[in-house]
């Protein structure tokens, strides 16, 4: 009976690619994000990848060589990234950062957006662009509350109402735990939502959870009587 094994090991297949080892080539991967994504939002998604990838497969050493190999691959240093590669003993099959194996056999496989920008980057928005967003009717809508999972791992219940557009949100969020509109980041099942839209709009299912990047440090909150 065959046994899979949980440990990222190299197939006989990949055993032959571990053979093949190239050297890094200079060209950088070309790709269309799902949607347009700015600087901001492919910072985050970096981030998360390597926030998470190493805490489940592979060993730190190795993701840290992978991690400053592709920053110095995305920087045009093609001679340091080739030396951070020899350094830790990274096999490139395909002259890719996109797979490649330690010296144990493990297996590495890097996203593309670690090691280039989508062709569909646009520029972040300016603050005053939000000037123009009317806020909504008085007491208009109906009024519910949105689960918020902060970047800073804090989760909470956001009081809001179904006419309130994203940046009317960012602002309750900023009443709640001073954080400032401008540097808060929305994003729910992965896509990533602009300050115009409108709860009503989104179509959230309750308990649904809503991720909030932030840019900068959150103040302790002054606790507030229920």
């Amino acid at each position: 009976m065959d046994k899979t094994s949980i440990n990222v090991k190299a197939s006989p297949l990949d055993q032959m690619a571990l053979g093949r080892n190239q050297p890094l080539k200079k060209d950088k991967p070309k790709w269309k994000s799902d949607y347009p994504m700015t600087d901001g939002q492919l910072r985050s998604k970096r981030d998360e990848f390597w926030d998470t990838a190493p805490a489940f497969e592979g060993r730190k050493e190795i993701w840290d060589a992978l991690k400053a190999a592709a920053h110095a691959f995305e920087s045009n240093d093609h001679e340091l990234a080739q030396a951070i590669i020899d350094g830790a003993s990274i096999t490139l099959p395909h002259g890719a950062l996109t797979e490649c194996y330690d010296e144990l056999g493990n297996r590495y496989q890097l996203p593309v957006y670690c090691l280039a920008p989508p062709i569909n980057m646009i520029e972040e928005k300016s603050d005053t662009e939000t000037l123009d967003i009317p806020d909504p009717p008085p007491n208009s809508g109906h009024e519910c509350q949105l689960r918020l999972r902060l970047s800073t791992g804090k989760d909470l219940r956001l009081l809001v109402r179904s006419t309130d557009t994203v940046y009317h949100m960012k602002r309750r969020l900023h009443t709640v735990e001073g954080v400032e509109p401008a540097s808060q980041r929305w994003f729910f099942s992965g896509r990533p939502l602009t300050d115009k839209m409108r709860l009503e709009e989104l179509k959230i299912p309750k308990d649904y959870v809503v991720q909030v990047i932030v840019s900068q440090p959150v103040p302790n909150p002054t606790p507030v009587e229920n």
